[in-house]
């Protein structure tokens, strides 16, 4: 039996099946996840992993659509960011670089005046 095995300079070349979050990634969008489900504001979310892009989507109650989704689409990551938070319309709200700066916009949200 002959097998063909391809060189090994085509096999890092080769792009993934689908998109995912790495574990650093999740453990920042973890860990602002967890600041919210602690305040009250967030319930469930979902993870789903594309061809094109990962998305992490964010539910104030299970049965409704996603308050947020938080986006990884490498293909635009030479153009304005492979990271991205899209709100419950659709609206891109946030996009850029870096994972921490994109997620600001949503910490925002969870300060409050204290009376």
């Amino acid at each position: 039996m002959n097998y063909h095995v391809p060189p090994t300079s085509t096999l890092h070349q080769m792009p993934p099946s689908e998109v995912a979050f790495h574990r650093t990634e999740l453990s920042v969008i973890l860990s602002l996840y967890g600041r919210f489900v602690a305040a009250g504001e967030w319930r469930d979310y979902g993870i789903s992993c594309l061809k094109d892009v990962a998305i992490f989507s964010v539910f104030r109650r299970t049965a409704e659509t996603p308050l947020y989704r938080i986006e990884k689409r490498p293909k635009m990551r030479d153009k304005q960011g492979m990271y991205a938070v899209v709100g419950m319309d659709g609206q891109i709200i946030r996009r850029g670089h870096d994972l921490k700066k994109v997620l600001r916009v949503l910490e925002r949200k969870l300060i409050r005046a204290v009376e």
